[in-house]
């Protein structure tokens, strides 16, 4: 949709509210509701303003203390919010409704660089200077039950009942229950611009996976988050939930977000010599960056406490560096052959912010490339048991410790923004270390 598309369907009465948002730290879309006319009149040409507290918010909304950005001594004022209006877009599982992402202002006109969208920008126009880009897909996994968020917020999420009575993988029995959700999903996304190419059932009772096609960066990460609030909007509608958390229970595999990537200059796939009919040594580079920043750049594949729960042998969730072509053990697979050759970064969890994600992995593969490193021999075997692979962090905690100190990421991001995310971290795993969980209370409350 473009400007003069949304003018005339505003004018007809088809669109009659455009939702004008941003995404935040977590993924999740904020912002305001204008009817159409005012958002013509005046939020396309001018934008529109928010609290600048909304970057600096735990998940319960409350403004957290430590923060140079925004904070309670600057009074936390306003950031302006810019419509990019190649983003406009028809949301067709609302009623009569259009929907236009925003990049973060300061007053003065600069881009707020902490703001996602901006991290993952400044990688994209760093390729773009050496006229390169990326192409990237999210591959999101899921789980669906039979119960309203609201019945589930209710019971403390406890005694949910999964979508499916057994584990369903490629199954089409069981998901046929689903499909009346699914179908709407793959056509609603498809009339929004987002081209889905599938769904099917995962390998945890009520897990599921829609896939949507690859693009370049920026593009990508908006669908990718306008598709995870619009599925769970869809789903709400017909009384159920899904949840996007990595491991939402201990006896289950938990959801991805692999990330595929290519780097392209031009119709030229730099991963693939097409000469030589095999991998390119860009590709060997690029790749050899991914493993050696990926631990120090953890945090962006796995923002949250319950992310690192993921990250067990056997449970189809990668633990070590290593790269192989089709083996689901390592974090790094290498798929497909001449255009369609990418490697498929396995460390996201479903909960990762994609621009902070994407931004990482560009980061990281073109810091491989500029130093020449090298990815080493393709891994055979179990990498879950191999010793003597590096491994990834196991908490939270210790990511943000290794995200603080890394080099790489200074010198990619700037100093503020990763000191901004590294004091996020910190204050989610001070959240956690706070908290009294049920497991404490079935462990200690008669047997202390």
């Amino acid at each position: 949709m473009n400007l003069a598309t949304l003018r005339s369907q505003i004018k007809t009465g088809e669109i009659d509210t455009v939702v004008v948002a941003f995404p935040d730290v977590f993924g999740r879309l904020v912002g305001k509701r204008f009817t159409g006319q005012f958002f013509l009149d005046h939020v396309a040409r001018h934008g529109t303003h928010s609290c600048n507290y909304l970057l600096t918010v735990n998940l319960e909304m409350d403004p957290m203390d430590g923060f140079t950005l925004a904070n309670w001594e600057k009074g936390f004022g306003d950031f302006e919010m810019r419509p990019d209006l190649s983003t406009l877009r028809p949301i067709p599982w609302q009623a009569n409704a259009a929907l236009a992402l925003c990049d973060y202002h300061h007053h003065n006109g600069q881009i707020v660089a902490e703001a996602p969208r901006s991290v993952l920008r400044k990688q994209v126009d760093a390729l773009a200077r050496k006229r390169l880009r990326c192409c990237l897909a999210s591959e999101l996994e899921f789980f669906l039950f039979n119960n309203s968020y609201t019945d589930a917020f209710r019971s403390g999420y406890r005694e949910l009942t999964p979508a499916s009575d057994y584990r369903i993988d490629y199954h089409t029995l069981q998901p046929a229950r689903e499909e009346g959700l699914m179908r709407a999903v793959r056509n609603h996304m498809t009339a929004a611009g987002i081209p889905i190419e599938s769904s099917k059932g995962e390998w945890g009772r009520g897990q599921h996976e829609i896939n949507f096609g690859y693009d370049a960066a920026l593009p990508t990460a908006d669908r990718h988050v306008i598709f995870k609030q619009g599925l769970k909007e869809m789903a709400a509608g017909q009384g159920k939930a899904v949840t996007f958390m990595p491991k939402p229970f201990a006896t289950e595999v938990g959801s991805s977000c692999h990330i595929h990537v290519s780097l392209w200059k031009g119709r030229e796939n730099l991963f693939w010599d097409a000469k030589a009919r095999r991998r390119s040594s860009l590709f060997r580079h690029f790749l050899g960056g991914l493993m050696k920043y990926a631990p120090e750049l953890c945090y962006f594949f796995a923002p949250t406490i319950n992310a690192y729960k993921r990250y067990q042998a056997a449970s189809w969730a990668p633990t070590k560096m290593a790269w192989a072509y089709d083996n689901r053990t390592v974090g790094f697979r290498v798929v497909g052959a001449g255009g369609s050759f990418r490697i498929e970064n396995r460390m996201p969890g479903a909960d990762a912010n994609p621009y902070l994600a994407f931004a990482a992995t560009i980061a990281a593969g073109m810091a491989g490339v500029e130093e020449k490193a090298d990815c080493g021999p393709v891994y055979e075997g179990n990498a879950y048991v191999d010793s003597k692979l590096i491994s990834l962090p196991k908490t939270l905690r210790d990511a943000a410790r290794l995200l603080d100190g890394s080099k790489l990421a200074r010198r990619a991001f700037g100093d503020a923004v990763v000191d901004f995310y590294v004091h996020t971290a910190r204050l989610e795993v001070q959240a956690f270390d706070d908290a009294v969980t049920d497991w404490e209370r079935v462990r200690y409350f008669e047997r202390i």
